[in-house]
């Protein structure tokens, strides 16, 4: 425990000694010249194809990838034209034309030669057509498809007037997705960059100082951001776009909280110590615990996401907790030895002197601290009443998943498409079942899969002669009447799974676009049944090593699950009656709780580390009103800071990002200005010393909460 301690002291020396915090910014510089050309190359080590999003046990996964051996993924865009008066012999001729055309495409991972159709919507006066164009999917994902339809796009000629053009399917949906994802990094960047000069500068009221935390943070994100590449490369780390989207937001957010709340104890020791060196010194050791505190819970939090099923969720983990874990460094060693360097001066124009007088020790929250001591347990049994009563809104929470209609906030020419295709053709058309069955089996598979009253029984190729035939397996499609993406058709998959796992010696599997979405929700709800209760152990795990308690963890946990839910119960109510959006993710639930979980706690740690500290002084219940009036108001602008980047997903074009950051941000700021500032401060009140038991504080007579007098000589 010495050594532990010496080595502490001996690593905050060397960031804020005279010389040395040259050597630590000389570090840093070399480590960003070598960071920046490897973190731009991370877009190119993405893998969005569906294995890296699919749970990787699943039965459409296994589908998926016995279906490389009959032929390369394939994802189908779909050409719809329609005209409400029936289509005109010119019109059909515009079609044969196209599709002429379309079967000369071979770029991109265009199969030209495959394209289907024209099918029409009926034999006489058809009204409208449709042709499917195949499309070659690799671990480029979505970097692929979107020029990939641009070019299938460029080959269907001028609609006439009239005549409505749309190119939908699983392909023309996911080149919309991929427009959306297209520059979410610059995007996710420029929206938390600003967001957070804003923050910073009504918080510092210094255009020069909020340079200094925003510098730490970009260089944290360069780092991130290379070192993620490096694994992805050559360690098999997953990365898709939205892991690399989350990653920004992390760390801008995280790593801006911590550089909120190290200005704040050092702002503190410079009006106590002389020497610059010595007030980072004192600022360090005594905010650095809550740091490492803070960023351990978060880092551990997002790797307990490993044990995930779903692919995305579990690549997210590791790529999540690099980020916090190297905005934490940063922030720990770099930030400090460059406000070091740069002197006073970087405060202009509120300067802290040496003997100055804190103005946190009148401030508004040392007065709100002393109302909540009058009467505590009120404070808190009304607080915790009003939080569940909100919670009531998770009855309205739709978490079964966002139909593709419904994902965008805006009307892409997919969604246009797909609903003139359902006016005309199966609702499933584009999107099939895909199933592999023994060849000697295919035939009464088949008729298995055809019997189904919602499959298209003409819709069915089966071999032996028709379908491809490889290691004794045959693979064949078969198109569903309702949409792909309907909890009908979801309901087809499990009725015809049930069906074809029947037929003895066929060693059926059904896969395909509905099948997976099914196979991902059942994935998720496992998820989120495993990883939350871990998450919260290991919140309580830190918390208990931390302030070497058990009562104090548990209340801190409490609090911040009654956040959580009624942070949830209002984005429910918000989205039903405000915001009009038809459901949530499946995977809604689990990314709202574990970032609020593990980023919420960082309040409380920063609340009630200090509380700590103060208790060993002056007993619980004064060092709760001094904690609350010194943290205060740095805590409440880091959970503007966090809420201001999670926000800024809602600048994404998709339904379940904006949701995402609407629930975190609102979550954010229930836990910065009623659980943190009234709920924990009026139970820690309430409980008193015994908060610490069983360490031996909890022993120890407190003394009486000071008036405002007191609590000004203290020096907070």
């Amino acid at each position: 425990m010495r050594q532990l301690a010496a080595w502490k002291q001996s690593a905050i020396a060397f960031v804020c000694g005279r010389r040395s915090k040259w050597v630590v910014v000389g570090l840093w510089l070399v480590v960003l010249v070598i960071a920046v050309p490897l973190g731009a190359r991370l877009n190119d080590a993405q893998d969005n194809d569906a294995q890296s999003w699919l749970p990787g046990s699943a039965e459409s996964t296994q589908v998926l990838n016995l279906s490389e051996d009959f032929r390369p993924e394939q994802i189908p865009a779909v050409v719809v034209y329609a005209r409400d008066g029936g289509l005109t012999a010119q019109d059909r001729r515009q079609i044969s034309q196209d599709t002429a055309e379309l079967r000369t495409l071979h770029e991109h991972g265009v199969r030209g030669a495959e394209t289907r159709g024209p099918v029409f919507d009926r034999p006489v006066a058809p009204r409208a057509a449709q042709v499917q164009v195949p499309i070659t999917m690799d671990a480029s994902g979505w970097q692929r498809i979107s020029p990939a339809v641009d070019s299938i796009r460029d080959r269907v000629g001028d609609a006439g007037a009239g005549l409505a053009v749309h190119i939908t399917g699983p392909g023309g949906t996911s080149a919309d997705f991929a427009e959306a994802f297209a520059g979410i990094d610059s995007t996710l960047l420029f929206s938390a960059m600003g967001v957070v000069i804003v923050m910073l500068l009504l918080t510092y009221r210094s255009p020069v100082l909020l340079f200094v935390p925003l510098l730490g943070v970009v260089v944290s994100l360069f780092t991130a951001q290379a070192l993620i590449y490096l694994l992805a490369r050559h360690a098999g780390l997953t990365v898709n776009g939205q892991s690399a989207g989350i990653l920004t937001v992390l760390v801008f957010g995280a790593g801006t909280d911590y550089a909120l709340l190290l200005v704040a104890r050092y702002r503190e020791e410079l009006r106590r110590h002389e020497d610059r060196h010595e007030a980072m010194r004192r600022a360090l050791n005594r905010a650095g615990p809550a740091v490492l505190a803070s960023g351990a819970t978060v880092v551990l939090g997002m790797l307990v996401l490993l044990v995930a099923e779903m692919n995305s969720t579990r690549g997210l983990g590791p790529v999540a907790a690099i980020g916090v874990l190297v905005a934490m460094m940063a922030m720990l060693t770099l930030f400090p030895a460059l406000l070091v360097c740069l002197g006073r001066w970087i405060f202009w124009p509120v300067i802290p002197h040496a003997g100055s007088a804190d103005p946190a020790e009148r401030g508004v929250w040392a007065r709100m601290g002393r109302r909540i001591a009058r009467r505590p347990r009120l404070v808190w049994s009304v607080t915790a009443a009003v939080l569940a009563a909100v919670s009531l809104g998770l009855f309205q929470l739709r978490a079964s998943g966002i139909p593709n209609a419904d994902a965008f906030t805006g009307r892409p020419d997919s969604i246009a498409g797909q609903v003139v295709s359902a006016r005309y053709f199966p609702a499933g058309a584009g999107d099939p079942l895909v199933i592999v069955s023994h060849a000697a089996q295919a035939e009464r598979v088949g008729r298995t899969v055809a019997a189904d009253p919602a499959v298209v029984p003409t819709s069915i190729g089966v071999p032996p002669g028709a379908a491809p035939v490889h290691d004794g397996k045959v693979l064949f499609e078969a198109t569903m009447r309702d949409p792909a993406d309907s909890a009908a058709a979801k309901a087809t998959v499990e009725r015809v799974r049930d069906a074809v796992h029947a037929v003895p010696g066929a060693d059926a599997r059904v896969g395909g676009g509905t099948a997976a979405l099914l196979d991902m929700e059942h994935a998720q709800t496992h998820d989120n049944l495993l990883v939350i209760p871990l998450v919260l152990a290991v919140v309580l795990l830190v918390l208990g090593i931390l302030l070497r308690a058990l009562v104090a963890p548990l209340l801190l946990v409490g609090t911040v699950v009654l956040s959580l839910a009624g942070a949830l119960g209002l984005s429910a109510l918000a989205f039903r009656h405000v915001f009009d959006y038809a459901g949530e993710d499946v995977a809604f639930p689990l990314f709202v709780f574990v970032f609020l979980v593990a980023l919420g706690i960082d309040y409380n740690i920063f609340l009630t580390t200090r509380v700590r500290e103060e208790a060993i002084r002056r007993g619980t219940r004064p060092g709760v009103v001094t904690a609350l009036s010194a943290t205060g108001a740095v805590i409440t602008s880091a959970g503007l800071v966090l809420a201001g980047t999670f926000a800024a997903l809602g600048t994404l074009p998709m339904v379940g990002f904006a949701e995402i950051g609407f629930a975190v941000a609102l979550g954010v700021l229930l836990d910065t200005f009623v659980v943190r500032s009234v709920l924990v401060t009026a139970l820690f009140l309430d409980v008193g010393r015994k908060v610490w038991w069983p360490h031996r504080l909890a022993h120890r007579d407190g003394a009486p909460v000071p008036e405002r007098s007191e609590v000004s000589r203290s020096g907070g």
